[in-house]
């Protein structure tokens, strides 16, 4: 027992507890990150670095700087100085029917790629990433054939497909259906024709980018676990039963990346447009995109400020579209 200080007794019958200590000092302290843990996250801080600071320098700072133009009227190659504008680019890109119309024009057509492209790209994708997650032999070779036009470049690919889809008899796709047609079919022009020019863009791009797709949902099917398929052959299901109740819950994720990226990738088409309409006289109205809309702007026009608030508005509705997106069809495994 303790000694009592002289002049200070315990009251009759009771003895002297242990000290009472309050509710802050009872609280549980936070457990210290232990060593290699702290080490864990240090080196993952240090690998992301380089990729952070790429991002940051060839994306953020452009982006930012394009910000402070909007506000500026800039003129490509004029000796006079940027006079500030303020919200005025913005005020003329809707109000303004010389700016307003191509630029709603432009928006309609990404919106109208993009309805199509996502789900039919990522349908094809994940169609022939079921044909080719096969064990047959030579499958490495029919898996590089549909992987082949990722690498091309969109230059050449477009190059390719305006022979294909050319005007005259000499176009691929015309000779092709004059002699189907015994000789009925004239020459039709594909690309400068406004009902099918859109759909000929569509079908190039599809074409050009379903291969990378691919490859992202055939690692994705390679990881779901053959027991479960063996299972469900053991209750008797059908391939449609085991497609619906074991691979696509198996690769929802998977389809859930592939068709954001897809989306992604769909809203920044450029290259294949452009070289189109310079080269293959296609038509400008009817697949004019807000990227060709805002580079004609800037080159063509010698309108830095106006094209840089092309670009940040067309920023700011990409990504609310993909938030919203990203909110409809997310994992159920996410918060």
């Amino acid at each position: 027992m303790k000694t009592m200080e002289p002049g200070h007794t315990a009251p009759p019958g009771r003895e002297e507890g242990p000290p009472v200590t309050s509710a802050q000092s009872a609280r549980p302290k936070r457990p210290k990150r232990s060593g290699p843990r702290r080490r864990d996250w240090l080196h993952g801080l240090l690998m992301s670095t380089p990729a952070v600071a790429g991002i940051v320098a060839f994306v953020g700072v452009p982006f930012g700087y394009a910000v402070v133009l909007s506000f500026y009227n800039v003129r490509l190659g004029s000796p006079l100085a940027p006079t500030f504008f303020g919200l005025e680019q913005y005020r003329r890109l809707f109000t303004d029917p010389d700016l307003s119309g191509p630029f709603l024009r432009a928006l309609l057509n990404n919106l109208t790629f993009a309805v199509v492209v996502v789900p039919l790209q990522t349908g094809l994708a994940l169609a022939l990433a079921i044909l080719l997650n096969r064990k047959l032999k030579a499958i490495g070779l029919f898996r590089s054939l549909f992987f082949m036009p990722v690498v091309f470049p969109m230059t050449l690919v477009a190059v390719i497909w305006r022979l294909i889809l050319a005007r005259s008899d000499q176009g691929l796709l015309n000779s092709a259906l004059h002699a189907v047609s015994f000789g009925n079919w004239g020459a039709f022009d594909w690309l400068g024709d406004a009902a099918t020019a859109m759909a000929s863009i569509i079908v190039l791009s599809v074409w050009q980018g379903v291969g990378f797709q691919m490859v992202i949902l055939l690692a994705g099917l390679q990881q779901i676990p053959g027991e479960l398929y063996e299972a469900a052959e053991l209750d008797r299901a059908s391939r449609r039963q085991q497609f619906r109740h074991v691979t696509l819950p198996g690769i929802r994720g998977t389809l859930v990346f592939v068709a954001m990226l897809t989306s992604v990738l769909s809203f920044r088409v450029f290259d294949q447009v452009y070289v189109l309409i310079h080269g293959g006289g296609l038509d400008e109205d009817a697949t004019r995109t807000v990227m060709y809309q805002a580079v004609t702007t800037a080159f063509d026009q010698n309108n830095i400020g106006q094209a840089s608030a092309i670009t940040v508005v067309f920023f700011l509705i990409v990504v609310v579209l993909t938030l919203v997106q990203r909110r409809v069809v997310r994992p159920d495994n996410e918060d």
